[in-house]
């Protein structure tokens, strides 16, 4: 089965604060099946829900910070439920010890074994700094290692950035990838630009996610240097559709 495309709301952060609702229809409009939340601008589950109901949006998964889970599981999870989705990710951390990380997945463990008895996938999306930050130690590898219930959104060109080598990394932890990020690199000045456009290999990305049979490819673009966010990212859907149906016909 394909994979559906999903947009990384925080690509268009500026569009969502001004309008949300009209930022969901420009989304809707330049083709996406549906997107990843960060943030909800104010709104209640039922107007989100309304919103994504009308434009028939769907809802690939939430970035959540991990306070939010921390102090108020419950409600979080009842938000999340209530707009319809079923998959949290923990944007980020950072921590200078080992020690001090290994606290963090013992907790975030914990957090993802409620969620799971509430019916929701658990996930960790990574940067460059999991596999740079404890000098020669890889801070995923270590994580799914000492956990069963935490799953990786695997940021591709933040693992590109890292200098990991993807292929054999992917398939060494395929058991726990369950979502792609999808994110093209510029190579000078290194960062993010539309799919297509850039030097990281992203037809082999989508035949990796193929072969894993992941559900959602999730846009994300952070640096803009051609066009504005809403272009750039109705940019990306198109691309990267057009690798997908030649990779899954």
């Amino acid at each position: 089965m394909k994979p559906q495309i999903a947009l990384q709301l925080w690509s268009i952060q500026d569009a969502c604060k001004d309008n949300f609702y009209e930022a969901l229809k420009e989304v809707k409009r330049s083709g996406y099946d549906g997107v990843e939340f960060a943030g909800y601008h104010g709104r209640s589950a039922a107007e989100v829900k309304s919103y994504l109901e009308e434009l028939g949006l769907r809802v690939a998964a939430s970035h959540l910070s991990f306070e939010a889970l921390q102090n108020d599981l419950e409600t979080t999870l009842a938000f999340e439920k209530e707009i319809g989705n079923s998959r949290i990710v923990i944007p980020y951390a950072t921590f200078e010890t080992l020690e001090a990380w290994q606290a963090f997945i013992a907790e975030m463990e914990e957090i993802a074994k409620k969620a799971a008895a509430d019916g929701f996938e658990f996930y960790y999306h990574n940067h460059a700094n999991e596999f740079t930050e404890i000098p020669g130690f890889d801070i995923l590898h270590d994580m799914v290692q000492r956990t069963k219930h935490i799953n990786l959104e695997v940021d591709l060109y933040w693992l590109a950035d890292s200098g990991v080598d993807a292929f054999p990394w992917l398939e060494a932890h395929k058991d726990r990838i369950g979502l792609f990020h999808m994110k093209d690199m510029q190579d000078s000045p290194r960062e993010s630009t539309e799919i297509g456009s850039g030097v990281l290999p992203m037809k082999e990305y989508v035949q990796v996610a193929k072969r894993l049979d992941i559900p959602w490819l999730i846009v994300e673009q952070e640096e803009f240097q051609n066009y504005p966010p809403l272009e750039a990212t109705a940019i990306d859907c198109q691309e990267l559709r057009a690798m997908v149906d030649e990779i899954y016909s």
